[in-house]
């Protein structure tokens, strides 16, 4: 199988003006998709040329005959004439398209936006695009990916962010991307003119999040077993439920303690082995997991992730008739702790 291109090297071939006659753009993550198919549509042609040059159609709306013909004329006035298929997924007669890719007509941009779902790469359609065009699939991002994504979207806008503060907004927005990046928007429009470093503090201020009771902040006070900062940050939780649910609470421990469990598999126990097992960006990240490693024991690990499904299984109402959020989330941290 071809290597798979990623959505940097599609976007720096774009800015080089280096075009290929198809893109098909498909997956789970809309982010990607939706950046490169606007990039194309905003930059390959002149606002002049867009007006008899640019036709955006909708899978429900067409079938793959109507698509080719369309990408079968050629432009007016202008080198290039991009063809745009949106919700491509609800297109007919997919199949079809292989007529066309074997002999596209390269003045064409034909843009294909496949969204929450792939092509079957073992069918010859599949083929047929990686060898005349670009395949690229907008996988989601894991959360340990999260703090890479942060980074790089803001050193794009000549902004960097403290560890913590990115910690903070990911376990907040979670892996959506497009909100990530509305959240990341607002954040830059707030830095005080000659600013250019985003703070715990900022967040606190223009997005609503404690900077000092936060899941990030749980996280830490129950790797190192801080029994008094663990108990105070839970009371901060039942007190504030509205900006703190139990459900995402819960997803960040279950995430935590999974990968801890994994990171007793390493070959190595180093920052860079244990980074390496569980596919971190960086080996610092995986310095918490070392700290754990330290407090809890395989077995511990393993009971207090049945502990997290049972809480999780009780604040939907099994095996629970009166305990509040709080009340689960506080024999949770117990258990965790003893």
């Amino acid at each position: 199988m071809a290597k798979e291109i990623t959505y940097e090297e599609i976007v720096r071939n774009l800015k080089n003006r280096v075009y290929s006659p198809v893109y098909f753009l498909m997956g789970e993550e809309d982010y990607y998709i939706d950046r490169i198919s606007d990039y194309i549509m905003d930059t390959v042609l002149s606002e002049v040329e867009k007006e008899f040059n640019l036709t955006v159609l909708y899978g429900a709306d067409t079938d793959m005959a109507g698509v080719i013909n369309a990408a079968k004329r050629y432009p007016m006035m202008s080198e290039h004439q991009v063809i745009v298929v949106k919700e491509a997924q609800g297109l007919k007669g997919m199949e079809d398209l292989v007529y066309y890719l074997q002999k596209p007509l390269l003045s064409t941009i034909l843009v294909f936006c496949y969204k929450h779902g792939t092509l079957d790469r073992r069918k010859k359609i599949t083929a047929e695009i990686e060898k005349t065009g670009v395949l690229f699939e907008s996988k989601k991002l894991k959360d340990t990916q999260l703090p890479g994504f942060i980074s790089s979207f803001l050193k794009r806008k000549k902004v960097e962010i403290e560890p913590k503060a990115s910690e903070m907004i990911a376990e907040f927005v979670g892996t959506d991307l497009n909100r990530l990046a509305g959240e990341l928007e607002k954040l830059i429009i707030t830095l005080p003119p000659g600013v250019t470093r985003i703070t715990p503090e900022q967040i606190e201020r223009n997005i609503g999040i404690s900077k000092d009771y936060n899941n990030f902040e749980l996280r830490s006070a129950l790797i190192e077993k801080d029994v008094l900062k663990a108990n105070r940050i839970v009371k901060y939780f039942n007190d504030n439920p509205k900006n703190n649910p139990l459900q995402l609470t819960l997803a960040v421990l279950f995430n935590f303690f999974s990968n801890l469990m994994l990171a007793y598999y390493a070959p190595e126990k180093t920052e860079q082995g244990i980074a390496a097992q569980l596919g971190l960006r960086s080996p610092w990240q995986s310095r918490e997991y070392m700290a754990a490693m330290r407090r809890y024991k395989g077995i511990k690990v393993m009971q207090i992730i049945e502990a997290i499904r049972t809480c999780d299984a009780k604040s939907k109402g099994i095996d629970n008739s009166s305990m509040s959020d709080g009340d689960l989330l506080k024999e949770l941290v117990y258990v965790i702790l003893h």
